[in-house]
């Protein structure tokens, strides 16, 4: 610490206010989960899925999670239906995105590789994609064709 104790107070006092500041920006960005929710059946099953409606939460989705109950899911919901692309930066959990109709049909599903940039894409326009854990729709004998209900689907009724 010899050279510390010949640098000026103000120096000392500067540097350690930019380590301070900086530090957060090498954090790792922490999951976001103060997301509404809305709870959706399909078959015999109830789904709590975190609702990604913004800009912002779809473009952050489940990155950065390290897991997910095997009962929820997040529910991407945009304002029109398009051909809607996912990959999977930054996201840690092998998914199965399903892209999902107005009336709540299940168009196509996807099995999607954590860390990967890969796009995976709606085989025809859709409103809504609802990720789960990699699996989840396929242990349970869901495909394209199968019908998600709950309060996004009704709206259209």
């Amino acid at each position: 610490m010899q050279i510390l104790s010949s640098l000026p107070r103000r120096l000392i006092a500067a540097a350690a206010l930019i380590s301070a500041a900086a530090a957060p920006a090498l954090a790792q960005p922490a999951p976001q989960t103060d997301l509404p929710r809305v709870v959706m059946t399909i078959g015999m099953y109830r789904i709590d899925a975190q609702v990604a409606a913004t800009p912002q939460a779809r473009e952050i989705g489940l990155m950065f999670r390290r897991e997910m109950p095997q009962a929820e899911g997040m529910l991407f919901a945009f304002s029109v239906p398009a051909v809607q692309c996912f990959w999977m930066k930054n996201t840690l959990l092998p998914l199965t995105a399903a892209f999902v109709a107005d009336d709540g049909t299940i168009v196509n599903l996807a099995d999607m590789k954590p860390e990967t940039t890969d796009s995976h894409c709606s085989t025809k326009p859709v409103r809504y994609v609802l990720e789960m854990n990699q699996g989840w729709f396929a242990h349970r004998g869901f495909k394209a064709g199968s019908k998600l209900g709950g309060a996004p689907f009704e709206a259209g009724r």
